[in-house]
């Protein structure tokens, strides 16, 4: 069996119908997760690449979490913005880390135009790290692990009422260990541990995990440093 499939989209933007590949539930098996959840995978069909959604007709690239519709407005500024300066390409088929770069960057672009969600802004840029994890770029992967964090910090800010999103919360904590800020990725992990409301017993043990892996670090005298950071083993993809 192929480990893709085709779907059929309805691009939102200029409403060409286009079709886009999905990697299969079984295929979707993670050999090993970092600890903010970056996923390594067998298959070469690694199933992030396949995240983002691209029109070929007017390059509107978005992601299942994206707005459902768009305004006049968006419409404008989308096109000003990208548009009218794309040029007809598909990504469709088969993509590679380097295909896959391409579109999240389209699709962060395309977010920014449209003023799309910071929840969504701050997943693609996630991603984007990730990818470049994948490729060894440390230098360009911490840069975007911190505007990740600082994406998902504003969604913290929006959604201030749900101060049950522990997983939320560990990512800002997580992702602020990985880039050396552990004062304040400790007072993220101690929010989760302490506050009674959260229930989530997976993100409060892995915060208490978290919390312990920065204590040994500050005991050792260990250097803050993006490489000394991580906790998790170099493991590479085949892609």
């Amino acid at each position: 069996m192929e480990p893709l499939y085709q779907i059929k989209m309805n691009c939102i933007c200029c409403e060409t119908i286009f079709t886009t590949s999905r990697v299969r539930p079984s295929f979707k098996k993670a050999v090993s997760v970092d600890s903010d959840f970056c996923g390594y995978y067998r298959s070469e069909a690694n199933p992030d690449f396949y995240v983002v959604r691209v029109c070929p007709t007017c390059g509107f690239a978005t992601t299942e979490n994206g707005v459902g519709r768009l305004s006049e407005r968006q419409k404008k500024d989308y096109h000003e913005q990208i548009g009218s300066r794309w040029k007809k390409c598909d990504y469709g088929g088969e993509r590679d880390a380097a295909a896959a770069m391409k579109v999240y960057k389209l699709a962060l672009l395309t977010s920014q135009a449209i003023e799309e969600k910071h929840r969504v802004i701050a997943g693609i840029l996630h991603h984007i790290a990730w990818l470049y994890r994948y490729e060894g770029n440390q230098q360009e992967e911490q840069r975007f692990l911190r505007f990740a964090m600082q994406a998902y910090i504003k969604v913290y800010e929006e959604e201030g009422s749900q101060l049950n999103n522990a997983k939320l919360m560990y990512i800002i904590g997580e992702l602020n260990r990985r880039t050396g800020e552990l004062t304040e990725a400790v007072k993220w992990f101690s929010r989760i541990v302490s506050d009674k409301r959260i229930m989530d017993e997976a993100m409060i043990r892995r915060s208490r995990e978290q919390w312990q892996l920065i204590r040994e670090q500050l005991e050792r005298g260990q250097p803050v440093s993006p490489a000394a950071q991580t906790g998790d083993s170099p493991v590479q993809t085949t892609a």
